[in-house]
């Protein structure tokens, strides 16, 4: 069972919207925060958008006012909503949560999903 499943990559037009969503299935421990990065060819992984079981969230200066990160805590999902698209948003996007458990906090990442903004 993965611990994480991500959906909603593909390729998209300059200016158009992409919604990621992210499941926890096999997680175990209570999530306290989840949230998405990005790594493109030849760069670091970035931090894209995260938010908190709370709902406090944080974005990127570069994707500020064009995504928005939600989540459902109930369904341990979070989403992004990708809108304004550009070519520098290419890259393999990551879900990430964190979890508390009893002793420890987990730390979890999804296999990846692809999105190219074609220009």
């Amino acid at each position: 069972q993965p611990q994480l499943v991500e959906s909603g990559g593909g390729l998209v037009q300059a200016g158009g919207s992409v919604r990621l969503s992210c499941a926890a299935p096999g997680i175990i421990g209570s999530i306290n925060a989840m949230g998405w990065y990005r790594q493109a060819p030849g760069k670091q992984r970035e931090l894209v958008a995260q938010i908190t079981s709370g709902g406090i969230t944080n974005y990127a200066n570069s994707v500020k006012g064009r995504f928005t990160i939600s989540r459902d805590n109930a369904k341990n999902t979070v989403y992004l909503q990708m809108n304004s698209l550009k070519p520098e948003d290419t890259a393999v996007y990551y879900c990430h949560a964190l979890a508390d458990g009893r002793w420890r906090t987990y730390d979890y990442w999804g296999q990846g999903t692809q999105v190219t903004v074609s220009s």
